[in-house]
């Protein structure tokens, strides 16, 4: 069988991107034997460390004694490869010149973002994680898309909202077959729907988002989740792949954390944090005895976007919505008076590297 290689470049090896390799390492085999590609990860970078290999890193390098690849044993190895920068990040990786290269970014940064341009330029395909181009200046949203499509490279970046859901691409199809999206209708932060169903009269406010932290769910900084940062720039960037060319300041934000709570160091926030807990439990109570839940909620109708708190009742669809998930309604022209309703596990590693993963996969299946 003749083997189609897609070269990788993995720049994040923290939950997501070491969740993503050992998916990769995982499937490689199968994906040889049934479907006749070649996964090859050719580099895995990071802000520390770089590790590149042209002809493929050998995870049976990072094996335990039962052939299983061992993320912990890549990490220890990987702490010891050369000195990493984001310029030498740039520099090495279009060094190489692989055919079929695919940059994979499972960080939050700003910096790696900024390479994004750059690789699109050489042909060399985007697929991410990090939100950061995708919600942030209009205009270089605005190239990154252009810049992909003139160069025959491909931009995806389908966990940027709802971790693996098919949320992105749904919008896309309903776009590119002539629909529109006029009115959307979600809570996104599998983060927050956790927090405010696990307050409790036992669980309070402070202790809720703890526990959001503990299990991954949050940002390392969950006042990035707090502050509605995170779902902003979800609506952003699903506003603008349906064709409202709005920015992060074009949201009204109707936020429930002061501001205040938002200065200082991290340590300062979780010493305040429990000053809210009784206001929060007085709103829980509140809310129960009406028989309503609290949902984040974001929307989009015609173009006007805004984030509140909210209370949901029985016959809300968001209002049986559990543990992390999430959930968008999306009224189009086509779907009235009755919405497309998506709903799913919107929060974790493991749905969020194997939403990158598909989109690696997209890639392939769809000729480079």
């Amino acid at each position: 069988m003749k083997q189609d290689i897609l070269n990788i470049v993995l720049c994040g090896t923290g939950t997501v991107g070491g969740t993503l390799l050992e998916q990769i390492a995982q499937q490689q085999k199968m994906l040889r034997e049934q479907q006749g590609l070649s996964i090859q990860v050719v580099g895995v970078v990071d802000i520390f460390n770089l590790m590149m290999n042209e002809s493929g890193i050998d995870f049976a390098n990072f094996n335990e004694a039962d052939g299983s690849f061992s993320m912990n044993k890549f990490r220890d190895a990987f702490k010891n490869a050369p000195k990493s920068s984001i310029e030498l990040i740039h520099d090495e990786v279009l060094k190489m010149q692989l055919k079929n290269m695919v940059f994979v970014d499972c960080t939050a940064s700003y910096e790696v973002a900024a390479l994004y341009y750059d690789f699109l330029d050489k042909g060399i395909s985007i697929v991410c994680a990090n939100k950061v181009a995708a919600s942030g200046d209009l205009e270089n949203y605005k190239k990154l898309k252009e810049t992909a499509r003139l160069r025959g490279a491909k931009y995806h970046f389908e966990t940027n909202v709802g971790a693996g859901l098919p949320i992105i691409n749904t919008i896309n199809a309903l776009c590119s077959t002539g629909d529109k999206i006029v009115k959307l209708e979600a809570v996104l932060s599998g983060t927050l729907n956790f927090i405010f169903n696990t307050i409790s009269a036992d669980i309070p406010f402070s202790k809720a988002v703890l526990m959001a932290k503990e299990a991954r769910f949050s940002e390392p900084d969950p006042r990035i989740d707090l502050a509605g940062l995170d779902v902003i720039r979800k609506l952003v960037i699903l506003a603008r792949e349906s064709g409202y060319m709005i920015s992060q300041d074009d949201v009204e934000k109707n936020l429930f954390v002061p501001n205040n709570y938002f200065e200082g160091t991290l340590d300062d926030f979780w010493n305040r944090l429990p000053e809210l807990d009784a206001q929060f439990e007085a709103l829980r109570q509140e809310t129960e005895a009406k028989n309503q839940h609290l949902r984040f909620v974001a929307k989009l109708d015609n173009g006007k976007a805004s984030v509140s708190l909210e209370r949901v009742d029985a016959a809300h669809p968001a209002y049986n919505l559990e543990g992390s998930n999430n959930i968008i309604l999306l009224h189009t022209e086509r779907y009235k008076p009755h919405p497309m309703v998506i709903q799913g596990y919107g929060a974790g590693a493991g749905v969020t590297a194997a939403g990158v993963f598909a989109d690696i996969m997209a890639i392939a299946n769809c000729g480079y």
